[in-house]
């Protein structure tokens, strides 16, 4: 049984679970394991044949490698095709997706503009279309907010997509205001719209907050301005400061998990578990009077387990293998608190689910694998975040018919389905 404490808890960090469904923007490069054929990525409608994927799969190319070669070949045939050969590449140590998704959005930008987001995918968490209204923003400035608006309503994807769109702007926000994060922010308000309760502006600044952490777009200067918004003695800095306005301060909290990892000692190459506790008990510093803030922290923790888990290749965490889905259940409970173990988990299901956009049979197999006492609060909660983005009749009892038998009939009185 879920304590009440813990049921208060959840209800407070429900603020801010949707955006922890998309986030694991990939900061950092982390070793990557294991080769996947390109019949195991994808299978084309049409019999098309990339010579490339063949080619890099003779070699072992580093990042900067791969980023020169994702480059010239967007030049050469175009960035459509481009991204086409990195669906299908396989994993190579200490390459990090999201960011070669990046370097291909930034040439499809170039190629297309931002009529470019129409032939962009969801694959590698959204950094086609990321990038699309990032280079608007950067080439034409404040006057483009209102057609970054329109052109995010045309990112592809689930319902989620379109505020997912103003997390990416966020980093190319903090690079419009040279990382000086206050002005970031504001800018980052001028986003929000009442047709969506204000929603891109908190995802805006959880950008700024990525951004401020990796120095995607300007190393070097993110490099000196760090030491202005990263206090050696206060690892929470900058979301518990001043100029933090209250409405996003839980997103904050939520993407300074990376930052947390490394005032704990950690090498954000390699986190261990012995980080990952360290980074816990910073969370518990945020006080219980500030609830929904306190369990963002405890849930960014868990957004980075799953694609931890799959070693940063973003394309397999819904089909990790059942131990492996252990081992991310045994971080979680590294926080030594029930209401941060509930955040935790809830993280790692909207990572495994990714708003819809992957399968339910890793979210469900993950509760699956939970001791037992905890299993039926986790598919409740799974329950939920599935009704959040699948409006589907028919996909709502598929769900509820391939979760436990014991859990079937309370699942299809959620839904208001029909037996």
């Amino acid at each position: 049984m879920v304590s009440k404490l813990c049921k208060r808890a959840w209800k407070y960090y429900g603020r801010y679970r949707t955006h922890i469904l998309f986030i694991g923007l990939v900061v950092v490069n982390i070793a990557l394991a294991g080769i996947f054929l390109e019949s195991q990525i994808h299978t084309p409608s049409k019999k098309v044949l990339y010579p490339e994927v063949a080619e890099l799969s003779s070699k072992q190319p580093g990042f900067k490698e791969l980023s020169a070669f994702f480059k010239n070949l967007a030049d050469e045939k175009g960035a459509p095709y481009a991204f086409e050969v990195l669906k299908r590449i396989p994993t190579f140590p200490n390459i990090d997706m999201h960011l070669l998704g990046h370097i291909v959005g930034d040439e499809l930008y170039k190629q297309q503009g931002v009529g470019g987001i129409k032939v962009c995918t969801q694959d590698f968490r959204n950094a086609c279309s990321h990038t699309i209204v990032i280079g608007a923003l950067l080439e034409h400035g404040v006057a483009a907010l209102p057609q970054i608006t329109e052109t995010c309503k045309q990112a592809p994807g689930g319902s989620g997509a379109y505020t997912m769109c103003f997390h990416g702007l966020g980093h190319g926000v903090l690079a419009f205001t040279e990382y000086e994060l206050p002005k970031a922010i504001e800018l980052c308000k001028k986003t929000g719209t009442a047709d969506y309760n204000n929603r891109e502006y908190p995802e805006c600044v959880g950008g700024t907050i990525m951004e401020m952490i990796a120095g995607i777009h300007d190393p070097v200067m993110r490099e000196e301005k760090s030491k202005k918004y990263f206090k050696a003695d206060d690892p929470l800095y900058p979301c518990d400061a001043s100029f933090m306005p209250k409405e996003a301060q839980g997103i904050c909290y939520t993407y300074l998990t990376p930052h947390l990892f490394l005032a704990a000692g950690g090498n954000l190459a390699y986190p261990t578990p012995g980080v990952f506790k360290k980074a816990f008990q910073y969370c518990a510093k945020v006080p219980i009077s500030e609830m929904a803030s306190r369990m963002a922290c405890y849930g960014g923790l868990g957004k980075e387990f799953t694609v931890l888990g799959a070693e940063r290749d973003v394309r397999i965490v819904d089909t990790l293998p059942d131990e492996k889905l252990r081992e991310i259940a045994s971080w979680c409970a590294l926080a030594e608190d029930s209401q941060g173990i509930m955040a935790c988990t809830s993280s790692v299901l909207s990572s495994l689910y990714w708003g819809g956009e992957n399968p339910a049979t890793g979210a469900i197999r993950y509760c699956s694998v939970l001791p037992v006492d905890q299993q039926d609060g986790c598919f409740a909660n799974l329950e939920e975040i599935v009704r959040t983005y699948t409006h589907d009749l028919l996909q709502q009892k598929s769900f509820c018919h391939s979760i436990p038998a014991s859990r079937t009939d309370a699942c299809t009185e959620y839904f208001h389905l029909k037996v």
